[in-house]
């Protein structure tokens, strides 16, 4: 293409897509300040009067700040869990891909990840059931598992990139191996970590089936499983469902903002190396 020439197909993709993410955000806020008779008006029309106690109403009928609680403690817990565990199990695969144990390993972990969730969804009720652990702490286990595909994939990835020697001279000082991972390679993993990190915060905070399927409890129950309550079977109180989901999707959306530059560059650096 000529320098200074623009590629107007591009450009039109380019703005259609924008539109089309834009467009269902615009009506989520617009209807979350709505009235209910403003509803049986045009959809994309600005409401006449800005209605901020559908804000104040979803709070008391969704318990908000329990349901907040509880998603945080459940976020919290995944994410900490997940980067330790995880990075452990990568690097032992990592460093030993040379024998067929470990490359077995690498390949059976990888390969869950092209196990869809419904086919998988009632074993794992009935056992979480059985074991009493359909409760928070059983969603924490889960996801952590669940996140072990995707996260050991880009983690070996990375890992095999890092020069051993940096762990022979620490284990030429009298590092043993425990040493080596926690003071020389987890410290050199801290882009992957923020990546993983950040991807398993957005998960664990967005996911809805999972906690759905699980808890049993509704005082358990986490944010984007109280959405749940405003549909009814005879009718659905949009205004009230719309503040709710802003509400909860608050807190994610500042997250990413402010670390979708760690996503990107520690996504790319575990393809490329």
């Amino acid at each position: 293409m000529e320098k200074g020439k623009k590629n107007w197909l591009v450009t039109a993709l380019l703005i259609g897509g924008t539109v089309l993410v834009l467009l269902p955000l615009y009506l989520t806020i617009t209807i979350a300040l709505k009235t209910p008779e403003e509803m049986s008006g045009s959809l994309l029309s600005l409401p006449d009067e800005w209605r901020f106690q559908n804000f104040v109403d979803a709070v008391q009928v969704t318990d908000f700040f329990g349901a907040l609680l509880n998603s945080t403690l459940v976020t919290v817990f995944v994410v900490l869990f997940t980067l330790l565990s995880n990075s452990l199990v990568a690097y032992a695969i990592a460093r030993n891909m040379h024998k067929r144990f470990y490359k077995f390993l690498f390949y059976y972990f990888v390969s869950a990840m092209f196990v869809p969730f419904p086919i998988i969804m009632l074993p794992i009720v009935k056992q979480t059931a059985i074991w009493n652990i359909d409760n928070p702490i059983g969603l924490v286990l889960l996801y952590v598992v669940y996140g072990l595909a995707f996260n050991v994939f880009i983690y070996v990835g990375y890992i095999k990139s890092i020069p051993k020697e940096l762990e022979e001279a620490a284990i030429m000082d009298g590092a043993s191996t425990w040493k080596v991972f926690w003071k020389v390679i987890f410290p050199l993993l801290t882009p992957m970590n923020a990546t993983v990190g950040i991807l398993t915060c957005l998960w664990a905070w967005n996911d809805f089936m999972l906690p759905l399927v699980i808890l049993s409890d509704p005082d358990f129950a986490t944010l984007p499983l109280v959405q749940y309550i405003f549909q009814t079977e005879f009718s659905t109180n949009y205004n009230l469902a719309f503040a709710s989901y802003l509400m909860a999707l608050a807190p994610m959306i500042l997250v990413y903002v402010i670390a979708q530059k760690w996503i990107i560059s520690g996504v790319m650096k575990g393809s490329i190396k």
